[in-house]
């Protein structure tokens, strides 16, 4: 019977407490940009907000005074949803419509429109809109015009398709109506005209 000698290969040395094994793979990361969670149609509670500052200088766009009107009907639906009534403008949000004024606020509402809705197919759909940062931001979240498939769901704008000038004044009267709603001291700071969105390019 042939008895095998006891193999001479020396075991790997655990690393010491507490070191890391420099050559291990890193730890898949846990956390989530901010302002990158998925905007979809049912909007889960486990999202982060977005903490983008306010004072980002946003593209000012030429608007003209027409919009059309907002039919109540959206309020009622929208005061339904126990996810879209979650969103209020916070302090920060409110000193920055004050100083900015209501019409500012709108070109800027009217660019994120234009650059972030309007295309059959924007980019990043779903993700483009942060959670805050802007109180253009949280409008949209509360009117469910955040990105396509919610413009889809609550007010009926296919998506894979170019939002048409018309559209796009519809969505940017409805940002409006809800900043007037959430704080109608808004309409006694800077320039009072209502703007139009900007021109949407199919």
């Amino acid at each position: 019977m042939t008895v095998r000698a006891p193999s001479r290969r020396r075991q790997a040395a655990a690393p010491p407490a507490g070191q890391a094994d420099l050559f291990a793979p890193p730890p898949p990361s846990r956390e989530t940009p901010a302002g990158t969670a998925q905007c979809d149609t049912t909007h889960p509670d486990t999202t982060q907000p977005d903490t983008s500052p306010l004072d980002t200088a946003q593209p000012v766009t030429p608007l003209s005074t027409t919009l059309p009107d907002v039919a109540e009907d959206l309020w009622a639906r929208l005061s339904r949803s126990r996810f879209r009534t979650r969103f209020h403008l916070d302090t920060r949000d409110r000193a920055y419509l004050h100083r900015q004024g209501l019409h500012n606020v709108c070109e800027h509402a009217a660019e994120f429109i234009a650059t972030r809705l309007a295309p059959a197919h924007p980019h990043k759909d779903g993700r483009q809109t942060p959670w805050r940062g802007h109180p253009v931001f949280v409008a949209q979240h509360a009117t469910g015009t955040c990105c396509r498939g919610c413009i889809e769901k609550w007010h009926g704008f296919a998506k894979g398709r170019a939002l048409e000038q018309a559209q796009c004044d519809y969505i940017l009267a409805v940002i409006r109506g809800w900043l007037l709603r959430e704080d109608p001291d808004s309409t006694a700071c800077r320039q009072l005209s209502a703007p139009t969105a900007r021109q949407c390019k199919p």
